[in-house]
Formats: C-alpha cells, sequence, structure tokens
C-alpha cells in the first residue's frame, strides 16, 4: 500500500479510539439509574413525552414483557412503513407524484428498516416520496437504532442486578437512546454535511440542461410495460437525445446522517455515499465513515463503565480490534494490488499506468482505493450496509473481506447495541469453553454462566448462521433466485451469497449485480432480515433476565479474568472459529475460487 494508504487508516483508527471515552461516558450517564446532570438537563422534555404516551416510567419489567413490549413497538412501526408505501401516491410532499410502491417491494422495505438492516432493492430518488423518506424511513433509522441500545442496556442491567425480577423499562431505554444520544448527534452531522452541500429542501427535482447533449439507448416498451420484442426475438432498442438532466433534491442531509450514526446505511439515492449529493467532499466522506463505527465502539466503553469495570469494555473492543484491523489492511491491499486477471496479460503503456495504481473498477476516483477499503470494511464490520463503492467489483479478495465481516454475525463493532450484545453472546459462549478446559463452572462478571445461558448464546450465535447457509441453498435452487444473476459462475454465486449473509446479518449492503427487487428475492429477504433481528434481541434478554435473577458470585482463585489479553485472544478466536467452520465451504465455491480462477487467467 501507499504511505498516503497508511496515513488514512492510521488517521482513521486513531480518531475513531479518541472519541471512545467521552461518548461512553456521556451515555452511561444517560443510562444510570441514578439522576445526573446529562438526564436533568432533558428531564423536562422527557417527563411530557411519558405523560403523552400515558408510560409509567417507574415500571420495572421483567425480561418477557420487555421483549413482547419490544416486539410489538416494531411490528406496529413495520407496518407504518408498509402503509406509507402502498398509500403515498395520495399523501402530501410528493413533488414527483411517485406512485405507490410495490406490495412485494414495500414489505421488504419496512421489514428491512424496522430491523436496522436497510436492504434496498429500489433506487430512493425514483421511487419515495420525500414524505415516505421521513416519515417512514427516517424515522424507524432512529428507532430501530434506539431498538438495539435498548436491549444492550437491560442486558448491563441482568449482570448488574443481584436476584432481582426486572431488567429496565423498555420505553425509558427507547426515549433516552432517541432523545440524549440519536437526535443530538444527528443533528450536528446533519448540519455539517448540508454544509458540504448535501441537500435538504422540500423543493421538487431540478432540470437543468446539459452542456454537451449526448445520446441514450433505451429498450421499447409496449402500454403495458412490456419490452417489446423483434423478429429474431431480441430486445427492441431506439436512441434519444438528451440535452437535459434531473436534479433530485429533498430532505437528504438529515436521513443520511442517522442513516450513518444507527448503522443503518439506507441511502437516500440509489448510489447510496457513492452519490455526490449524500458524500460531496473528503470532509463528509470522513465524517459518515467515522459515524459508522462511533456509537458501536463508545458502547463498549459505556458498558464497561455501567458493570464497575472498564477494563471489560476495553477488552471486547480490543477484541472487535484485533480482527477488524488485519481484515481491514488485508482488503486495502488486495484493492491496491489490483485484478489478478489482469497481472500477466500484455497491457499498453496506458492500461498498465491504471493496474499499477491499483483496482479502480466501481470506485470512485475523488475516494480512491483506502477510503473505499476503508468504508467497506467499516460498513460491514458494523450493520450499516451503507457504501462509497461498488463491492462487486472488489477483486475477489478484497471482496471477502466484507462478506466474512458480516458472517462473523456483526459483532466486530456491529449494529448500535446489536453488535454488542451480539459480541457479548460470543463471550458467554468463550467462558463456557473455558470452564469446560479447566472443569469450572463458567463465571461471567460476577454471574454463573449455565445451561439456560449457554442454550440462549447458542441460539443468537447460530441462527444467523443457519439463516444464510440454508437461504442461499433454496437461492441457487430456486429458478427465480438464479435468475436474477447478472454474473452467471463462481460470481453469480458470490452475489447470491452476498446477498443472504447481508440480509440474515442485518447489514444490508449487496453485490449489485444481482437484481433482487422481486417476490422471490423480496419475500425470501424478509424473511431472512426478520428472524435475524427479533429472535436475537429476545434472547439476549432471555439471558438478560436469568443472570438479574441470580446471586453475584465472589471472584476465587478459580475465575477466569475476562479483562486479560488472554481472554481477548480466547474471545476473538471463538469468533472467527464460529465463522469460518460455518462459511469456509461456501467462500470455497464463491470468492476463493473466483480468486484461483484468477491468477491461472
Amino acid at each position: 500500500m501507499t504511505a498516503n494508504a497508511w496515513m488514512q487508516i492510521g488517521l482513521y483508527l486513531a480518531v475513531l479510539l479518541i472519541t471512545v471515552k467521552p461518548l461512553g461516558a456521556y451515555m452511561a450517564a444517560v443510562f444510570s439509574d441514578a439522576p445526573n446532570h446529562v438526564t436533568r438537563l432533558g428531564a423536562p422534555v422527557e417527563r411530557f413525552l411519558y405523560r403523552l404516551c400515558g408510560i409509567r416510567a417507574d415500571e420495572d419489567m421483567g425480561w418477557k414483557r420487555y421483549a413482547v413490549v419490544m416486539l410489538a413497538f416494531n411490528v406496529l412501526g413495520l407496518l407504518v412503513v408498509y402503509l406509507l408505501q402502498r398509500v403515498q401516491q395520495w399523501l402530501p410532499l410528493n413533488p414527483q407524484q411517485f406512485d405507490a410502491v410495490t406490495p412485494d417491494s414495500a414489505m421488504n422495505t419496512a421489514i428491512s428498516f424496522a430491523t436496522n438492516t436497510n436492504w434496498q432493492g429500489y433506487g430512493g430518488e425514483s421511487t419515495m416520496s420525500y414524505l415516505t423518506q421521513m416519515l417512514g424511513l427516517a424515522v424507524q433509522n432512529f428507532l430501530s437504532a434506539a431498538t438495539g441500545i435498548a436491549v444492550l442496556i437491560a442486558l448491563i442491567r441482568g449482570f448488574l442486578r443481584k436476584t432481582a425480577q426486572g431488567i429496565g423499562n423498555f420505553w425509558v431505554d427507547l426515549t433516552r437512546s432517541t432523545l440524549y444520544v440519536l437526535l443530538p448527534l444527528s443533528f450536528v452531522l446533519a448540519l455539517v454535511l448540508v454544509s458540504q452541500g448535501v441537500p435538504q429542501d422540500f423543493k421538487p427535482y431540478a432540470t437543468v440542461s446539459l452542456l454537451q447533449a449526448t445520446t441514450a439507448t433505451e429498450t421499447v416498451k409496449d402500454a403495458d410495460g412490456n419490452v417489446q420484442k423483434d423478429a429474431a426475438g431480441k430486445d427492441m432498442t431506439k436512441e434519444s437525445q438528451v440535452a437535459e438532466q434531473s436534479l433530485p433534491l429533498g430532505p437528504a442531509a438529515s436521513q443520511i446522517a442517522i442513516k450513518q450514526l444507527g448503522t443503518n446505511g439506507g441511502g437516500y439515492y440509489n448510489a447510496n455515499s457513492a452519490h455526490p449529493y449524500e458524500n460531496p467532499t473528503p470532509l463528509s466522506n470522513f465524517l459518515e465513515v467515522l459515524a459508522i463505527l462511533l456509537l458501536p465502539a463508545a458502547l463498549c466503553y459505556t458498558f464497561g463503565t455501567m458493570v464497575g469495570d472498564r477494563r471489560q469494555g476495553w477488552a471486547l473492543l480490543a477484541a472487535m480490534l484485533v480482527i477488524f484491523v488485519p481484515l481491514l489492511i488485508g482488503c486495502a491491499l488486495a484493492e491496491q494490488s489490483g485484478n489478478p486477471a489482469l497481472a500477466g496479460l500484455s497491457l499498453d503503456q496506458h492500461a498498465s499506468a491504471l493496474q499499477a495504481g491499483g483496482n479502480m473498477e466501481g470506485k470512485e476516483t475523488r475516494f480512491g482505493i483506502a477510503n473505499s477499503a476503508i468504508w467497506a470494511t467499516a460498513t460491514t464490520a458494523a450493520s450499516n450496509g451503507s457504501v462509497n463503492a461498488m463491492h462487486d467489483s472488489f477483486t475477489p479478495l478484497g471482496g471477502l473481506v466484507p462478506m466474512w465481516l458480516m458472517q462473523l454475525g456483526e459483532v466486530i463493532f456491529g449494529g448500535a447495541g446489536s453488535g454488542l450484545y451480539g459480541m457479548l453472546a460470543f463471550a458467554v459462549v468463550a467462558v463456557f469453553i473455558a470452564g469446560l478446559m479447566v472443569g469450572r463452572t463458567p463465571e461471567y462478571l460476577g454471574k454463573k454462566i449455565e445451561a439456560y445461558e449457554m442454550k440462549m448464546a447458542s441460539l443468537v450465535v447460530l441462527i444467523p448462521c443457519a439463516l444464510v447457509v440454508v437461504g442461499t441453498a433454496i437461492a441457487v435452487l430456486a429458478p427465480a433466485g438464479v435468475a436474477g444473476i447478472a454474473n452467471p459462475g463462481i460470481h453469480g454465486f458470490s452475489e447470491i451469497l452476498y446477498a443472504l449473509s447481508s440480509a440474515s446479518n442485518n447489514n444490508g449492503s449487496a453485490f449489485g449485480g444481482l437484481s433482487a427487487n422481486a417476490p422471490f428475492w423480496n419475500v425470501l429477504l424478509g424473511i431472512c432480515m426478520f428472524f435475524a433481528r427479533f429472535p436475537l434481541a429476545i434472547g439476549m434478554l432471555a439471558i438478560a433476565g436469568s443472570l438479574a435473577a441470580k446471586k453475584h458470585v465472589p471472584q476465587s482463585a478459580g475465575t477466569l479474568p475476562t479483562h486479560t489479553p488472554l481472554f481477548v485472544v480466547l474471545l476473538a478466536s471463538t469468533v472467527i472459529v464460529i465463522g469460518a467452520l460455518t462459511f469456509l465451504p461456501a467462500l470455497a465455491l464463491g470468492p476463493i475460487a473466483e480468486q484461483l480462477m484468477a491468477l491461472g487467467h
């Protein structure tokens, strides 16, 4: 890699780590049961919201009630987003007069945004009205992120409390996550993005004249929208002169801010953060990719502070970095090395110079390889899914990195709250394995880890794996599944595997060669997104309830220290081994085979 690439990676990691302690300490104060200066400042607004919604803020919910309320609230939000899309043609703030979204696409999108996945099978600027973008998608960006944080805070209380029946109040946790954390950060980031040129208005799309007219080729369709065929059975086309361009405007900055901070990733525009209106400058690019990991990293410090031992939080963060940093460097190296299939070919001087600069296919020249690799790795380490480059155009090994990061369960940072509680499920598995090796009942943070916790943690770890593997098998066997592949063969399999890995781990990014906005894909991916989110959250709440009811076990000579480098290595190894054992055969059929073929030319 170039010196510039090393500098950019180092700067990104340094700034990220600098923010961990102050933001993590702030969130620990927000969710503390004791009154403090943070909650006192917003207390009047908080109390007003509780009275308005008829919420008893002093109610301490058991884990089952907490789970039911969480699930019911999110399903209700899902239904609202679905209805908004289906009737948007009759609602205000639709200056482009977009029609209703089709039922299967609306269902897929509603599940996608309610589960913090933000998979998009449509082009935002050509499908969704301003009202749908704001009231439906942007609101769910806040609420799905707040739900993940709330479940994490409930789990932390499970470690803190002794012989207790309750794990907190979902409504209070949801409100505080939104009011004190997500809204202020999003407001500041949105203002900065506006200053960089990101649109934030309600004007209709602007039509401008091109400096140079061009010719466009388009297919000929009949009155029903079907492509017409010629005598040979080929699609009929026609050429037309294009002298104008429509510039999509709207309330973009506000949605982009929370899409990054809430680890949502759903773009206002179809090209996501590769679009110059979503991501116009180097500063906007740096702040947006920083925002992806901002909350997941800081929540590690919040965890350590709230359990009374900051070393525990640093250990979890270290385990994430031990996996994240090598994969980030590996992705950048793979892209900087260029396409292996071109290495041995006789290229002219200009082509050789381009290859020497690395694999720039599918990347914005204003960002380059280093920024594209940082974004691709960060967005798939977190359950964000936004992109500033086309992952489908990465080299086979470069594309393997984001795919495998998702397959690890979105616990290497992961989503806001959900990533850390997923990593804690792996921590439960790790201490259980350690207990088996020494013949002792495992403990974690003063609580015994017994059969019930291990069963729940195993389900949390294995459900996404099963969804990926089973979903991929269904897709490659179904004619409707393979019909959407633009690149048959090995890469087509990689496109399917990536899509199922993305949906089943609530990421939302995609290999763009797969046309997934079809009934088969919308239904299959919708099912995967739903079951990859809510059963896992319920499983972690069940662990929280079980731990809260237990007594605290004092440390002894046989207690495994969970803040040491040894535990960091054990935890990281547990994540890697489970991910490798589960997905190595599938990866061998996809990107690994593709890399070997490219090397063989």
